[in-house]
């Protein structure tokens, strides 16, 4: 990611939204190019090599998953999906075409902001990826020791507990599908057993969480899969 000016493009068939997002960013000191159209959004993109893409998936020239699917061969930028269809089929479905995260009109310019913060922190640790610890709060995850501690206390992690928490790490900030979850942690036979993530998940919040019942780093997206927060 440069350290200049950090580089945007939108690809958002609606004027209105596109000048929202356009003057939301521009007041967060990023560069913005606009497209109209599928087409024209991946010309962009290849074009100015930007540090994010946001991407509407209802275009007037192709569906928006086609668009992710033409990125994805060629790059890993962060994509961030801004569409009107709320059901969570379409949502899981753009996750798994590839993108990052998925935000649903209308929304607001902080959650828009937070959202593309979080992964853009997530493309500079992939660039860090020499680090050998995190902390999240009052948890510390020691990479190299394969251990966990939060708040000094050591915390046991079963061998599944602790690889479904470093997929998780890996992609911080970004929603993972429960299919995409399951492939990661339990291998791609096994991807229809959505309760396997259940039980985990609600180990793991025992062991990690202050308020299990109120998570702040282990976050359900629902129908859709989970995300982890810092």
């Amino acid at each position: 990611m440069s350290e200049a000016v950090l580089k945007a493009v939108l690809i958002e068939d609606d004027r209105e939204i596109r000048r929202f997002v356009r003057v939301s960013l521009q007041a967060s000191g990023f560069a913005v190019w606009e497209a109209e159209t599928g087409e024209r959004g991946l010309i962009e993109a290849a074009t100015r090599q930007p540090d994010i893409v946001i991407l509407d998936l209802g275009l007037p020239d192709r569906d928006g998953l086609a668009v992710i699917g033409d990125l994805r061969t060629w790059s890993g930028i962060p994509i961030l999906i801004l569409s009107a269809r709320s059901e969570e089929t379409q949502k899981v479905a753009a996750l798994d075409a590839g993108a990052d995260d998925y935000l649903t009109k209308p929304f607001g310019v902080p959650e828009l902001l937070a959202r593309i913060r979080a992964l853009l922190r997530r493309v500079l640790r992939d660039e860090d990826s020499g680090r050998t610890s995190v902390e999240l709060g009052n948890l510390c995850i020691d990479l190299a020791r394969r251990s966990v501690t939060r708040g000094g206390e050591a915390v046991h992690l079963t061998p599944t507990e602790y690889r479904m928490l470093t997929v998780l790490l890996t992609h911080t900030g970004r929603v993972l599908t429960h299919r995409q979850l399951l492939k990661e942690v339990w291998g791609p036979s096994q991807v229809d057993r959505t309760h396997y993530l259940r039980v985990f998940m609600a180990g793991l919040r025992r062991k990690l969480e202050e308020n299990p019942a109120r998570p702040k780093h282990l976050l359900t997206e629902s129908g859709v899969g989970y995300r982890l927060v810092e």
